[in-house]
């Protein structure tokens, strides 16, 4: 008897446990991404160096990019590690963007840079590698006007949303 009502016991157990999820909840398979700082590039031809709030706007811009995406259920976000800061596309060959996106076991690579072309155009573009098959799944260019903290956080979220709303994560 003893040994049937374990077995009975065991049995509840593996059920409960396979539950399928409630109602309400999602259940997302978890991908591992690597969200390397961006590169920035200032061909404006403005007479004021402006590099010192360039790149304060560019590490806010990375900051809330990376909290965004880690937002989503979807994403994990790494950080890699690399041998001469910054660990960006621009810094770095691809082979050892991509070696330190696998040791840092993201699955997902994401980069790109911000391009100011004139006083009021700048562009952005943002790529994303699957790093186990070295394989382009996304590739966005946006443009966005002005260059004030308000106009990268606009941008920043414009992104955010796209890359959220794609399906790389999934």
């Amino acid at each position: 008897m003893r040994r049937s009502l374990r077995a009975l016991a065991l049995a509840a157990g593996v059920v409960f446990a396979a539950r399928p999820a409630a109602a309400g909840e999602i259940s997302y398979p978890i991908k591992s991404v690597a969200v390397v700082d961006f590169d920035y590039r200032d061909t404006s031809g403005e007479v004021r160096d402006q590099s010192r709030e360039h790149r304060a706007r560019l590490d806010a811009f990375m900051a809330k990019l990376r909290a965004d995406l880690g937002a989503d259920p979807r994403l994990a976000v790494v950080t890699i590690a690399c041998a001469d800061p910054p660990c960006s596309a621009g810094n770095m060959p691809p082979t050892a963007l991509m070696d330190a996106a696998r040791r840092a076991g993201a699955q997902l690579l994401l980069y790109g840079q911000i391009h100011k072309m004139s006083t009021l155009v700048q562009w952005g573009r943002v790529q994303i590698v699957d790093v186990a098959s070295d394989r382009l799944l996304d590739d966005k260019l946006l443009t966005f006007r002005g260059d004030t903290d308000e106009a990268w956080l606009r941008a920043e979220a414009f992104i955010a949303q796209e890359l959220k709303s794609g399906n790389f994560a999934e």
